[in-house]
């Protein structure tokens, strides 16, 4: 997937360059609680003050509904960025100006103003077409950052030419939400790994029965197409249970839990993959040489429910083969249990990795695409 870069833009000594970053961090009482992806966004940053350009940086925090809103202020972001990238300027949160998420003409002469060039590094953003994302490129001369452009690199490639066999893992809650991926993995990979809440309605598909599980009644039709068009889709083969009474994340609220086949007794949750179903997954990952992983094998934030999800991340670490996060809980699972730095790829943004892979391109690369071939002509 071609898309221009940095380099592209030529001598920047003395020019003003805005740059869409993704610093939706996580906030707790006002203070960053993790600061990744202010740090992500460092390489871009570093290359064109380095360059000598004048660099602006904007993003969007949370949902403030588009109107100022004291609890999205960026200023914590702002005070960190000034600690890792000094003299890099910091506009408010993009979406106080309903214009961001309204894609707005005027809006985005505002932004452009004043501005010679223009970097899209904002990857978990791109699926959006938004003002500050498709924009700016119709304007000015405009690049993908760093991390842009590898996260472009790394899953276009994943569709493209994969290294085989190329195993996908799937987990979360509604298959729903992920019926087009799966269709767009199944038609490039040679397993697809399914676990997570999303599993009992593939289950509820072969006449289990999942108790008081999530199951999306709706989609049960959809998942026995699939599990009869003789597709490579692997499901647990046990499953770890809570029983009544029981609450999710309060062990002290009393409930069993033990692990069950896959048919569930009336009045049990099934909270996570099972044993067995950790082993047989765990072989498939060994013998992979591509691995995509996204979305927990269960409610991994209980620690009772939690072995699937570090059993999986642990294979996936210690797989030979190439190994991408696809973003989203499976990062944070992979941080949690310590194993993201012996992942080849964890992508920052989940819901953008999964449309990138689904349809094969995403609003702001056609926005940067498009910009190129406007410069050119």
């Amino acid at each position: 997937m071609e898309l221009p870069e940095l380099e592209d833009l030529g001598d920047l000594t003395g020019r003003s360059v805005l740059v869409r970053c993704d610093f939706n961090v996580p906030l707790s009482g006002g203070e960053i609680q993790d600061d990744l992806r202010i740090r992500a966004a460092l390489p871009t940053l570093s290359y064109l003050v380095e360059a000598g350009a004048k660099v602006t940086a904007c993003s969007h925090l949370g949902r403030p509904g588009g109107a100022p809103d004291p609890a999205f202020s960026m200023d914590p972001v702002r005070r960190r960025l000034s600690e890792l990238a000094p003299g890099v300027d910091l506009l408010e949160n993009l979406r106080f100006d309903p214009g961001e998420t309204d894609n707005s003409a005027s809006f985005v002469e505002t932004l452009v103003e004043g501005h010679d060039a223009y970097v899209n590094d904002a990857f978990g953003a791109s699926h959006r077409s938004h003002a500050s994302v498709v924009g700016p490129p119709m304007f000015l001369p405009s690049a993908a950052g760093r991390l842009l452009a590898r996260e472009a690199r790394v899953l276009g490639d994943l569709r493209a030419a994969p290294r085989r066999p190329f195993l996908a893992i799937l987990g979360g809650a509604k298959v729903s939400d992920k019926l087009g991926v799966i269709e767009a993995l199944l038609e490039v990979v040679d397993e697809l790994i399914v676990g997570g809440g999303m599993c009992f309605t593939f289950l509820a598909a072969r006449g289990a029965s999942v108790g008081a599980s999530l199951l999306e009644e709706d989609m049960i039709d959809e998942c026995a197409r699939l599990l009869e068009s003789g597709a490579p889709i692997r499901l647990p083969i046990d499953i770890t249970a809570l029983g009544p009474g029981g609450v999710i994340g309060n062990p002290d609220a009393g409930g069993e839990v033990r692990q069950v086949g896959t048919s569930m007794p009336e009045g049990w949750m099934g909270l996570d993959i099972g044993p067995g179903s950790a082993v047989e997954f765990c072989d498939l990952i060994a013998e992979a040489r591509t691995v995509l992983w996204n979305g927990p094998m269960g409610v991994f934030e209980d620690a009772r429910f939690a072995a699937g999800t570090r059993t999986v991340a642990e294979a996936v670490a210690d797989c030979r083969g190439f190994t991408v996060v696809g973003g989203g809980d499976s990062a944070a699972a992979a941080r949690m249990f310590g194993v993201d730095d012996r992942i080849d790829h964890v992508s920052t943004g989940g819901g953008a990795a999964l449309e990138l892979i689904e349809k094969g391109d995403l609003p702001g690369l056609v926005a940067l695409r498009a910009g190129a071939e406007r410069s050119s002509g």
